[in-house]
């Protein structure tokens, strides 16, 4: 499995990314993730047919990833049932029901790459370090081709949440 060491760092240190990048005109890689009921999805058959914004957060726990997915819990409610918006984390199932519960979060579904870390690997995203995902914002068009990437280069910093709507947005 392909490496890349510098493209992510955690309070300036660098971190490796396990997989391939991710570039924008190819198919969205396809992935086995756990929902939040423990059944297994693949995004392949949440994604058809619409336009899909797939978030990797490290732990929906930490701070950043909090207000991030709280932040795009808000922006879906607006764009309307043509966008579907994924957040992936290392967070078990049961972690994460319970943090869309208290947070209150309904537009975003929350999946889970705990077992076989699949799309971390699909998507160029795995911590080797620390076994959790890079923070990155992934949109893909109704036909599942990406559209739009940004990998976040400091683990502790938000995404340009302007320019992952606005890529999204377009493809409506």
């Amino acid at each position: 499995m392909a490496e890349r060491t510098g493209l992510v760092t955690t309070k300036g240190n660098p971190l490796t990314l396990v997989g391939k990048e991710i570039k924008i005109g190819q198919k969205a890689p396809d992935a086995e993730l756990v929902a939040n009921d423990l059944s297994a999805v693949r995004l392949s058959s949440l994604c058809r047919g619409k336009v899909s914004i797939i978030t990797s957060v490290p732990s929906l726990d930490t701070p950043v990833c909090d207000l991030e997915t709280r932040r795009f819990n808000e922006e879906a409610g607006r764009l309307g049932d043509a966008v579907i918006v994924l957040a992936v984390s290392m967070d078990l199932p049961f972690a994460q029901k319970r943090w869309c519960g208290a947070a209150g979060v309904k537009n975003v579904q929350t999946l889970s790459d705990h077992r076989e870390a699949a799309f971390g690997k699909a998507y160029g995203v795995l911590i080797k370090e620390s076994r959790l995902l890079a923070r990155a914002v992934f949109v893909s068009d109704k036909q599942g081709v990406i559209r739009y990437v940004e990998l976040v280069k400091e683990l502790g910093s938000e995404p340009n949440y302007e320019a992952a709507l606005n890529a999204a947005k377009e493809l409506l």
